[in-house]
């Protein structure tokens, strides 16, 4: 049984990937340091796989924890770093802990897997060093344009870290470059559950729809669209997690062509603010009170993924709909109102 260290792994994103590669047959350490996530969603995972991940508590700003950390824990088998801040307007406001937050972190953790000969890292990316793409849809051989937040810099510069560091050491990496996740895991035992007010779409539509905001604002109408609304690449967070644990599988396997790959992982598909909106009400039943209000600084008018290279090259393939993320969505929107979490 391979042996698999998950950072951030009690957030949106991680602790589906964690459930991914338990239930796939891999054994299982999380790091959090719970800045940005719940320990209820070891809980959630647990409900789900029917076995705790082993947790340690951990801030890897800290890089005598981090030492620590690789020397009780020497038989790891690969790294899935998730552990980083992600708020682009608070990047803005607070750039100087986006850069010790995103990139000493990663920083710490390669210096212990050249120390501790752990060669096989995922690097959890981002379709935000695309920038505003000359054409659609977006293929990984685009342009990575200059980071219009501190928080798209950041991954600008880890995979360029991590790129300097495959060419000179037996590391091998995979930058999986996502696009929008959504949805939630069909038991409704984890999903995504922001911090004060939500900085995502589906978030502050399943709490408006709950009561908890009044009013969804929509930025824009007057983007050149079909309908006037932007257009993102939704994908599903299960599907999304799959990504993560083939790709790991890929590196184990030494099946890799280079020793730092690149893969878009999205549906291929856009859709617009509107059709989010109007699918998430065909599918719940639930009339949403949204205004159209002025655009946001920084919005691109659309982003969506050529997925070609995760499908003939990762052997992946998105297979959810936008109508299962939204119900799952909503599902777990409403159990966690029924728990008052919040």
């Amino acid at each position: 049984m391979k042996k698999i260290v998950v950072t951030g792994g009690l957030g949106y994103i991680g602790s589906h990937t964690v459930v991914a590669l338990q239930n796939t047959g891999f054994e299982v350490v999380v790091i959090d340091n719970l800045s940005n996530s719940s320990l209820d969603v070891l809980g959630g995972i647990t409900n789900i796989t029917g076995q705790a991940p082993a947790f340690e508590r951990l801030d890897l700003r800290n890089k005598a924890d981090v030492t620590e950390f690789f020397k009780t824990h020497n038989d790891l088998d690969g790294v899935i770093h998730f552990a980083a801040s992600k708020a682009v307007g608070e990047s803005v406001e607070n750039p100087l802990l986006y850069y010790e937050n995103n990139l000493n972190t990663l920083v710490y953790l390669l210096q212990e897997c050249k120390a501790h000969s752990i060669n096989n890292i995922i690097f959890s990316s981002s379709c935000t060093v695309y920038g505003e793409p000359d054409s659609l849809p977006i293929t990984e051989t685009a342009p990575v344009k200059k980071a219009m937040s501190p928080y798209g810099n950041t991954k600008q510069i880890s995979e360029e870290i991590l790129n300097d560091v495959c060419s000179i050491s037996e590391i091998k990496a995979i930058a999986l470059r996502y696009f929008n996740p959504i949805g939630a895991h069909k038991s409704a035992e984890i999903g995504e559950l922001p911090i004060g007010v939500p900085q995502n779409l589906v978030p502050f539509i399943t709490q408006t729809a709950a009561g908890i905001r009044e009013q969804l604002s929509v930025f824009g109408d007057d983007y050149d669209t079909p309908d006037g609304s932007c257009i993102r690449d939704y994908i599903h967070v299960v599907d999304l997690a799959k990504a993560h644990v083939i790709a790991m599988q890929r590196l184990l396997n030494n099946k890799n062509n280079t020793n730092f790959e690149l893969f878009n992982i999205g549906t291929g598909a856009g859709s617009s603010v509107f059709e989010i909106i109007n699918t998430f009400e065909a599918v719940t039943g639930k009339n949403l009170n949204y205004k159209v209000v002025d655009r946001r600084p920084g919005d691109v008018t659309a982003v969506y993924a050529d997925t070609q290279k995760a499908h003939e090259v990762l052997g992946w393939k998105a297979e959810k709909s936008l109508e299962e993320a939204l119900a799952s969505a909503w599902k777990w929107e409403q159990k966690v109102r029924s728990k008052k979490v919040i």
